[in-house]
């Protein structure tokens, strides 16, 4: 199971041009990476990065897709600016959404994951209207290109997630588990909430947190195995649902990438 499934997030190794990912893709002893798509489209430094990285024998697992005006402070803070969810923002999100599915396209991938914003729970609600419609558009836009979309999960609890995956009935629409995003937003047991989101799983970032102690605070992102994920039981929960999904290191903070994303990779070489 996961033989050969293992990637890295290019944002994680903090690269300035597709030559110095390929660098750093390879000091971690990898060779499959998820992308940030948006660069492709606002760097021209970034437009062939597709080209020189499977020139470099570098697989493109999946995309990233970045929204504008994320603002991660504080818990609240990304609660009013995160995903497509506030109305000052859309257009010109759903305007690089679209720029973003042409590019995915152009790459030949077949999965690109985002984070949608804090999904209501109430069906009843206007919000939730207002966000089924922004997110089955973008399915749409993107399965028009035979391209699937996974949300990050963290900013709502699994159980929440289920409702509006649900309700948005696409069947292209999946969801990118993290379980250190589930501690970091205290949004409930990472190996509980993926049995229940497993059959929307397409793919899962490895990454570790701890708990915050001040309720309503961040928790804190720590190296893969030092945190408060139960890797042993999250590895054997993937294999009882039968997930093999690749598995993408994903670290964001920290000031030694390539030391902590090997740990990562042979923490996943140990235990999948």
């Amino acid at each position: 199971m996961h033989q050969n499934r293992i990637a890295v997030c290019s944002w994680s190794l903090h690269p300035e041009s597709p030559e110095e990912l390929v660098a750093g893709v390879r000091a971690v002893g990898l060779s499959r990476v998820q992308l940030a798509l948006n660069r492709l489209i606002t760097e021209p430094a970034w437009k062939t990065a597709g080209e020189i990285l499977r020139a470099n024998g570098i697989t493109i697992v999946s995309g990233m897709l970045n929204t504008r005006g994320e603002n991660y402070s504080s818990l609240e803070t990304i609660r009013r600016t995160g995903g497509v969810v506030p109305d000052e923002t859309w257009e010109d999100n759903w305007r690089d959404i679209q720029a973003v599915v042409e590019v995915a396209a152009g790459l030949g991938l077949s999965l690109v994951t985002f984070h949608a914003g804090y999904l209501p729970g109430d069906p009843a609600t206007p919000a939730f209207a207002k966000l089924l419609g922004r997110l089955r558009a973008i399915a749409d836009a993107f399965a028009g290109k035979g391209i699937g979309i996974a949300f990050e999960t963290g900013q709502e609890t699994a159980a929440t997630l289920q409702v509006f995956l649900e309700a948005l009935d696409r069947p292209n629409v999946g969801v990118n588990f993290d379980p250190a995003n589930m501690i970091l937003y205290g949004k409930g047991d990472p190996i509980a909430s993926l049995k229940l989101l497993a059959p929307w799983v397409r793919q899962v970032h490895i990454k570790d947190a701890r708990h915050t102690a001040m309720p309503g605070t961040w928790g804190s992102e720590m190296p893969a195995g030092t945190g408060d994920v139960d890797w042993p039981a999250f590895f054997a929960c993937l294999a009882a649902v039968r997930l093999d999904v690749d598995l993408v290191i994903e670290r964001e903070g920290g000031a030694e990438r390539v030391k902590d994303i090997v740990q990562a990779r042979e923490l996943c070489e140990r235990l999948r």
